[in-house]
């Protein structure tokens, strides 16, 4: 049977680039991108006996992984933007994608950090309603309301576009 530290090596290996494009959608910069995953990385496994069980690594790791990605923000003060180069080569794209799947991307990132998170856990990391409540620390209702309000932001962004 594996211990808590062996689960969580093996989430991190099995999920880097996802826990990348996550530090990027906040970053906007591959180094720092980097640096904050490696962060994340290295506080989980110094406060490893915090996790009370196994089964919850993904969304413990998610909440340090996000803090870290705010605290950033934090540090930076300073609005970040990026090119679509750098943002067709922090996301995993598949064959077909559209300039209007570019484009949402882009918009997305233009949302607050409260609504950004619920809306790209939720649709680009598909994680539940309920995980993201825990990631976030934040009750359902809560989650489902700042995904609700992101998403009319982000129609209202998409509106505009077009």
């Amino acid at each position: 049977m594996q211990d808590a530290k062996d689960i969580l090596i093996n989430y991190i290996k099995d999920n880097q680039e996802k826990l990348y494009r996550i530090a990027f959608s906040y970053s906007k910069n591959e180094e720092a991108s980097l640096d904050i995953v490696q962060e994340a990385i290295t506080k989980s496994l110094k406060n490893i006996k915090q996790l009370k069980e196994e089964k919850y690594v993904k969304t413990w790791f998610y909440r340090i992984l996000i803090n870290e990605c705010l605290q950033y923000i934090k540090k930076n003060k300073r609005i970040i933007t990026c090119e679509l180069q750098e943002i067709e080569n922090a996301i995993e794209w598949k064959d077909g994608i559209t300039s209007d799947e570019i484009d949402i991307y882009k918009d997305i990132q233009k949302l607050e950090n409260k609504y950004k998170t619920i809306i790209i856990l939720r649709f680009y990391e598909d994680l539940k309603i309920e995980e993201i409540a825990k990631i976030t620390k934040l009750n359902i209702s809560t989650v489902k309301a700042r995904l609700y309000k992101g998403l009319e932001i982000l129609k209202k962004f998409i509106e505009n576009n077009e």
